[in-house]
């Protein structure tokens, strides 16, 4: 008799990947040995296209549990990078291309895969970029709500509900946490950025762009509301706000710095320290607002012991802070436009790279600026997966002259900004700040459709008077994308 693993080599000569999946998935979950779940993973992968992104996250689960058996195999890396590739998710897919390629180096495939998710990096190319994503979900959301709404008002079928929601929601979003209640004829829905000052952007995008029709009913927002009757249930015990001791630690002119003890949190740590930080952070964001925490809270330090000067309770804090003249209120435009300003002084190994010319700049996104210094691409990776680019438009400076020089460069960037999205649409683009250097000018954004912007972009630094430009992703490991070149030949790259 044929052994399985033969019959999978012949099934896969033979694109019968449906039957590999049947053969394996009957099999006891005990005979399903990691190369096996390596091998479903692989016919998942192989069964799915561009409209089920579900096959590929399925594959993705397969091996990550797998991944401590396998994890240093050619195959493995290459077809968890596969999975990554086909749902617009470059960045870990490099990473897992190159690790396959270390297993198996020369590989022609690899090779291929690794040369093309760097260009796709260096200028994003999306199936379904984020702006026409939201739009896919907010349409699919008009024709299923009311359902929707009859079963919340009706408290039946919770977990319909949840799968419902998530299966909406997840046509803009890859990941999203959202919480969702009703009162009378009163919908809310509330996503939570969870903190994340980048993924705000993205929450309040998508809920601008909401129908007008929708809002007779549904009240969507971005951040945890406040309440002052906040509590957790933990294993079986309710711990309420009234029982967390804080202290304000400093103070700043917009925000605090807190220390925190809790009873309750001791028998829990060091163990379940992760599930404690968890349980505070929504303790307070219910309590303040989660907007306001994230606008108001720079630190929090949790204590082993209570202090002996007394503290308040977190039910408390709200009215301490007002009184202290810090601001509760819960518009996320707090955050999302207010703008940090910075200065950098560049040195002899900085000027090699883009952007290590810069002296002074502001921004409204801090994170992105501090991950692309430090090299690093969680918050870009986190966007990208949405089909969302985060980069700026770069120029030379030397046209600039004059004693007005400063504000010249100034007005010429805001001028770009406006000309820009004037040209791709407002709903395409998010100016979040630029930055100025000795030698270039920066002009940074969040893209909802890249190409829409790209284009754009091309016609208005065509009719300006700077010698070249170019965009770069908040990468330090891609090159950029030349717009503009005295070269006529160069003009069309990116087209």
């Amino acid at each position: 008799m044929m052994k399985l693993q033969e019959q999978i080599e012949l099934w896969n000569e033979t694109d019968q990947y449906e039957a590999i999946i049947e053969a394996i998935e009957a099999l006891p979950e005990a005979e399903q040995t990691p190369e096996l779940i390596s091998e479903l993973a692989r016919a998942y992968n192989n069964t799915a296209g561009l409209d089920d992104t579900q096959n590929y996250e399925k594959a993705i689960a397969l091996l990550k549990s797998v991944e401590e058996e396998l994890g240093e195999e050619h195959s493995w890396n290459f077809r968890i990078a596969y999975a990554y590739y086909y749902l617009d998710q470059e960045g870990p897919a490099l990473t897992y291309f190159e690790r396959a390629l270390d297993a198996r180096p020369k590989d022609e495939d690899t090779l291929a895969f690794i040369e093309d998710c760097r260009k796709r990096l260096a200028l994003p190319r999306f199936e379904r970029p984020f702006k026409q994503r939201v739009q896919e979900c907010w349409s699919q959301f008009e024709k299923e709500e009311q359902v929707l709404r009859v079963r919340m008002r009706n408290r039946l079928e919770s977990e319909v509900i949840v799968d419902q929601t998530h299966r909406l929601l997840h046509t803009a979003f890859t990941n999203i946490a959202y919480e969702m209640g009703c009162a009378q004829d009163h919908y809310d829905l509330i996503l939570t950025p969870e903190g994340n000052r980048v993924s705000l952007f993205a929450l309040d995008y998508f809920c601008r762009q909401m129908p007008d029709r929708l809002k007779k009913w549904w009240h969507v927002m971005a951040g945890r509301q406040p309440s002052r009757q906040t509590s957790l249930r933990i294993a079986g015990q309710e711990l309420s706000a009234e029982e967390v001791q804080v202290w304000i630690e400093e103070q700043g002119e917009k925000s605090v710095k807190l220390a925190v003890h809790c009873a309750s949190f001791d028998a829990l740590m060091p163990e379940n320290e992760n599930q404690v930080w968890w349980m505070l952070s929504i303790l307070i964001d219910q309590t303040l607002g989660e907007i306001a925490a994230m606008a108001v809270i720079d630190d929090v330090t949790l204590l082993a012991q209570p202090r002996q000067e007394g503290g308040l309770s977190l039910a408390q804090l709200p009215d301490q802070l007002v009184d202290l003249g810090l601001d509760l209120s819960r518009d996320p435009a707090r955050i999302l436009e207010g703008y940090t300003a910075y200065r950098m002084e560049p040195t002899e190994a900085s000027l090699e790279q883009v952007r290590g010319d810069v002296t002074v700049g502001v921004t409204c996104c801090p994170a992105l600026i501090q991950q692309y210094l430090r090299g690093m691409t969680q918050a870009v990776d986190d966007l990208h997966q949405d089909g969302i680019a985060a980069g700026y438009f770069y120029y030379p400076l030397d046209c600039f002259t004059g004693e007005d020089r400063a504000k010249a460069m100034l007005d010429f960037r805001d001028a770009l900004s406006e000309k820009i999205s004037e040209q791709a649409g407002t709903d395409t683009v998010t100016w979040i700040g630029g930055a100025s250097g000795l030698n270039c000018g920066y002009l940074d954004f969040i893209a909802w459709d890249i190409q829409a912007v790209m284009d754009s972009a091309v016609k208005v630094f065509a009719q300006q008077p700077v010698a070249w430009a170019a965009f770069q992703t908040f990468r330090t490991s891609v090159g950029g994308i030349l717009l503009k070149s005295d070269e006529e030949s160069l003009q069309t790259e990116i087209k």
